[in-house]
């Protein structure tokens, strides 16, 4: 069965694009092509345990086995040797990408504290956008009580548009909640 939100952008995200900017080719059409999630964690070189919970509560989150990001240079002030591991990070795509995304807009970004909206000047200029959550708690799968530390993460969204304007729409058609 077919994720939700990529019936979704088939159906309604498609062809309020192609209306709005008036695109000749199908091909040009702006779409989600991969979602990064990348957690860093410092604490990790004196904490072996902390990497672990980390890996594992990010497979929770994303329905995929995160791969260990390590250090690529010794940085002798944060007492960091090359190679050390200091993060870990998952790339999405296909159905995955969508049910984490469907999942992320509809479910977690609402349970965030005092939510008034995601930032609009979080975009690079060739059509991604980041943004960075404080804490894995707004996720539901995530067992409240098994949490050690609070650790927060970055989501990159990854799309095909050319430009700001065309992501932010394509991003706010697939439910996205801006600020106003």
């Amino acid at each position: 069965m077919a994720a939700r939100l990529k019936e979704m952008y088939k159906d309604v995200v498609f062809k309020g694009l192609m209306e709005k900017f008036k695109y000749k080719n199908v091909m040009e059409v702006p779409k989600l092509t991969k979602v990064t999630i990348n957690m860093g964690l410092g604490d990790a070189k004196d904490n072996a345990k902390l990497m672990e919970t980390a890996v594992e509560e990010l497979a929770i989150i994303s329905g995929q086995r995160p791969v260990v990001t390590k250090a690529k240079k010794s940085v002798a002030n944060f007492k960091v040797r090359q190679g050390m591991p200091v993060g870990a990070k998952v790339t999405l795509r296909g159905d995955n990408m969508y049910e984490f995304v469907d999942k992320f807009f509809n479910i977690s970004l609402p349970r965030v504290r005092d939510f008034k909206g995601v930032n609009n000047n979080s975009f690079d200029g060739r059509g991604n956008f980041a943004m960075g959550i404080k804490d894995q708690l707004i996720f539901p799968e995530i067992n409240y009580d098994k949490v050690d530390k609070i650790k927060g993460m970055d989501i990159i969204f990854t799309t095909t548009a050319k430009t700001d304007e065309e992501a932010h729409a394509l991003l706010e058609l697939l439910g996205m909640p801006f600020a106003k």
